[in-house]
């Protein structure tokens, strides 16, 4: 994710330079009351009952804990013009525990039935949280599938304190859908925590003349009753739910394929029509230069969408960034699609690691500037390294807080921590790392102490004091 010049007046103060773009369990109590009308609660057993959160002691109740999702099944019609959702999305999951009953992630909508593995479920909702209880317990190391039938109209996110307006937004002609960090849950049930990754199916059903896009490559469109439109999309490598999107609209599309062969999608809504070729052109350049440098691609498709919501950010989602009511400059290009590679495919296990994916792509707009001959890595370091009162100093980046996620030192100092790597290491073990990191985790998660433990393995050098003072301590360190 990167923010741009025109976000809300209080995410453009953090920008004093350029630069960039939930969950711990809790005990498990009595079946939570039905608060939606539907559903009936079954007392079931604690010891037996999927933790409401994943683990990540900052955001306590993002994801669940007790099951594994191993692919999505997302089936919508949305009508823009009463804003109303109709869905239906299907869980294949494996139990990691003995289950009684389990939560997922789901807010604001009215659900109408739950089964599992075709059975009906009783269910009951509390806040974003869905129970569901199966007729009989999941065995430990079983396979499921749970099948949620749901609508209304969807409710984004508003979150002024940290991000601002995220999950499914309505627009004038559709739905512009970024969800970063926990706004998957506003259009479908899920295991909203990244920890969580899992494959797609969806099936869009808009009015005719709209688009819908999804992540993945497109597998269908066909008419459907009511002057309506389906489109199918597929995304087969596993994806973290607040990179999913149901983007719908009228948009302007080119396609085809980059000079390396990788298949390139844009989309712009007809407001941007003129930014279509730059997108094109720019995102087919980025990510066949990332390829070369990170390594190999680790998607099918790459590319980008442009809608006309004022979202004031970028987001990456996997395989379409978007880039909300803005024409993008090639550095917002060159940081979403360097989080293909960090953030999309490694991935972080808790969000106190953001810098993982916000530091490594605020990086990668300073190697694209020193790839195309503009100012070096090293020269950006210096000019922000020489701000002596900048606030970043005073936020320790490899330890995001949960009410200040995106705060600019998560982006800035945790890029000036890899040009303090480069500079200790050298260009030839550096790269080296990036590329051996990527691969190591492909479609994976990550952790900080992992990454420190291979640079210090593939250097040969301890480099804790470095990281250390870099990452955990609220000063500016000795350069």
């Amino acid at each position: 994710m990167r923010f741009t010049r025109q976000a809300s007046a209080a995410l453009v103060a953090l920008l004093t330079l350029p630069a960039c773009s939930q969950s711990g369990d809790a005990a498990a109590g009595p079946a939570h009351p039905d608060t939606s009308g539907k559903g009936t609660p079954v007392a079931a057993s604690g010891a037996d009952a999927g933790a409401p959160g994943i683990g990540d002691s900052d955001f306590p109740l993002d994801g669940n804990g007790g099951y594994d999702v191993g692919h999505y099944g997302v089936t919508i019609g949305y009508t823009p013009s009463t804003k109303h959702l109709d869905g239906v999305t299907t869980i294949d999951a494996t139990a990691t525990q003995r289950l009684s009953r389990f939560n997922l992630d789901l807010s604001g909508l009215e659900v109408s039935e739950a089964t599992v593995d075709g059975a009906k479920a009783a269910f009951s909702r509390e806040g974003d949280e869905l129970t569901v209880t199966p007729q009989t317990p999941l065995a430990d190391g079983a396979r499921f599938t749970v099948k949620i039938t749901y609508a209304g109209q969807p409710k984004p996110v508003k979150d002024p304190s940290n991000l601002g307006t995220y999950g499914f937004i309505p627009t004038t002609d559709g739905a512009f859908v970024a969800s970063e960090p926990s706004g998957s849950k506003t259009w479908f049930p899920n295991n909203d925590h990244p920890a969580d990754k899992a494959t797609f199916d969806f099936q869009i059903t808009v009015p005719q003349g709209l688009t819908a896009l999804a992540n993945g490559e497109l597998t269908g469109k066909k008419a459907a009753p009511g002057g309506r439109t389906t489109f199918t999309w597929r995304e087969t490598h596993p994806m973290a739910t607040y990179l999913a999107t149901a983007t719908l609209g009228k948009f302007d599309l080119r396609q085809g394929r980059t000079a390396g062969g990788i298949p390139n999608i844009a989309a712009v809504d007809p407001a941007y029509r003129n930014a279509l070729g730059k997108l094109y052109r720019v995102s087919g350049e980025v990510t066949d230069y990332w390829s070369k440098l990170f390594g190999p691609y680790p998607f099918s498709s790459t590319g980008g969408v442009v809608d006309n919501y004022s979202a004031g950010y970028a987001l990456e989602n996997q395989t379409k960034p978007m880039y909300g009511g803005f024409d993008p400059d090639t550095s917002i290009i060159a940081h979403e699609l360097a989080h293909q590679w960090f953030g999309d495919s490694v991935s972080i296990k808790r969000w106190k690691d953001l810098w993982l994916n916000e530091g490594f792509a605020t990086y990668a707009e300073w190697l694209w500037s020193e790839h195309t001959g503009g100012a070096t890595a090293d020269t950006m370091f210096r000019r922000q390294y020489a701000v002596k009162n900048d606030p970043v100093w005073k936020y320790p980046p490899g330890r995001a807080k949960p009410d200040d996620l995106f705060n600019q030192s998560v982006y800035r100092r945790g890029a000036m921590t890899l040009q303090a790597v480069r500079r200790a290491v050298g260009d030839q073990t550096f790269f080296t790392l990036l590329r051996t990191w990527v691969a190591d985790h492909k479609y994976g998660n990550a952790t900080t102490p992992e990454f420190i433990a291979l640079a210090e393995k593939l250097s040969g050098k301890q480099l804790d004091s470095l990281f250390d003072a870099w990452l955990f301590q609220p000063s500016r360190p000795e350069s």
